[in-house]
């Protein structure tokens, strides 16, 4: 099957979800290559804005092939960067067209705007499309300001959820979270995003003898992870007794905000340690460091990190804002949103109680999100959507 990845973003702004299924595609032996174009935008990064390629060219990365694009943005011009876009991924798409031939089905991520430019390429051209939605409500609000029915976007963005042949989203939840913008009148299924199981093994970890119990937490230090209910539980466990220790990393965990919240919920600083943001091998670092994760999330689309914990060989506590279709069986025990005491309690349980078996975790999440379990459902959606009928 010819598979062409459109992504609404990606280097150096993210991106990785489509590399990564991109990667496991092709591993299953499809053709599959990715059409880019990024919006840089000079408040955000100058010197790529400046200096990245001004011309369409092609670049491998970790062996899929990527036609791509920089457009510069045009600062507070919202309408009309976005018409910009669009155009130039058609445009690139003639050209990808004359390269490489008609692929059998486009997978556009994300509704705003590869999924908008893959439905004015399927009504040219009469080659069915795949959406994977993977962006939350919180930030596409950044965005989408009330009231609604005066923004120009969403009858767009409509227009391609209704004229997929598929909506992938990447929890059940989702669905029911962005109806206010892209309504219900689509075909959807619930995939969620996949993990890097051999980038994340299981490992074991030294006997706790002599040595506090570690909890690790890598979360950015914004309202939504909840970081002022995970640290007055915190601190509530170091005043009861226990010998434990906590690790943050995220941006902003080694600001001085998140100092004095840690001050104010009564934290003892030296059983906390402040990491700041972590490239993956860093989180990985962390894990290994730690004997289970705690994350008090007031919302996730997902909560990857809570896999990448269980394919490690911990258990992992969170809050009821991870979603239901998107749970690991096992390793996971779950609290009320904002219920410190909750949060206390099952933090105690866990490090008072012997973890399971870390490689039945692992094994667990394997089956559940590794690259080739998910890149099979994934293949199997567009399979089916590429032999559907074209009105």
């Amino acid at each position: 099957m010819h598979i062409l990845e459109i992504p609404s973003f990606f280097t150096p702004y993210g991106g990785e979800f489509c590399l990564d299924q991109a990667k496991a595609l092709k591993a299953l032996g499809h053709e599959v290559r990715i059409l880019s174009n990024v919006q840089l935008a000079a408040t955000i990064g100058l010197k790529d804005y400046l200096c990245r390629p001004y011309r369409r060219h092609e670049t491998v990365r970790d062996g899929v092939v990527v036609y791509q694009s920089f457009q510069r943005g045009i600062p507070k011009a919202v309408r009309r960067n976005a018409d910009r876009w669009v155009n130039i991924v058609c445009s690139m798409f003639e050209d990808y067209l004359a390269r490489y031939g008609r692929p059998d089905v486009i997978h556009a991520h994300c509704g705003k705007w590869a999924g908008y430019a893959a439905l004015l390429i399927s009504r040219k051209h009469k080659i069915p499309f795949v959406i994977t939605e993977h962006l939350p409500k919180e930030i596409l609000a950044t965005e989408f300001q009330e009231p609604l029915s005066e923004l120009w976007q969403l009858p767009l963005l409509r227009s391609a959820y209704e004229g997929a042949g598929m909506v992938i989203t990447v929890s059940d939840e989702l669905v029911e979270e962005l109806a206010c913008y892209f309504g219900r009148a689509y075909r959807h299924v619930t995939i969620p995003n996949m993990i890097d199981v051999d980038f994340f093994p299981c490992r074991g970890r030294t006997e706790r003898s002599g040595r506090p119990f570690v909890l690790c937490c890598p979360a950015v230090f914004v309202p939504r992870k909840g970081y002022d209910v995970l640290l007055a539980a915190f601190a509530r466990l170091v005043q009861q007794g226990l010998d434990v220790r906590l690790i943050v990393a995220g941006q902003g965990t080694d600001g001085n905000s998140f100092r004095e919240l840690a001050q104010a919920n009564g934290c003892d600083e030296r059983r906390l340690e402040c990491r700041g943001q972590l490239d993956k091998h860093g989180v990985r670092a962390m894990l290994y460091e730690s004997d289970a994760l705690v994350l008090a999330t007031r919302g996730e689309s997902q909560g990857l990190v809570v896999l990448e914990a269980l394919s490690t060989g911990i258990p992992a506590i969170s809050t009821e804002a991870i979603p239901q279709s998107v749970r690991p069986s096992s390793g996971c025990r779950y609290v009320p949103v904002d219920d410190v005491q909750a949060l206390t309690e099952e933090m105690k349980y866990v490090i008072q109680n012997p973890a399971a078996d870390g490689r039945e975790l692992s094994a667990q999440v394997r089956q559940m999100a590794s690259p080739e379990a998910i890149g099979r459902r994934i293949a199997d959606v567009l399979a089916d959507v590429a032999v559907s009928e074209i009105p």
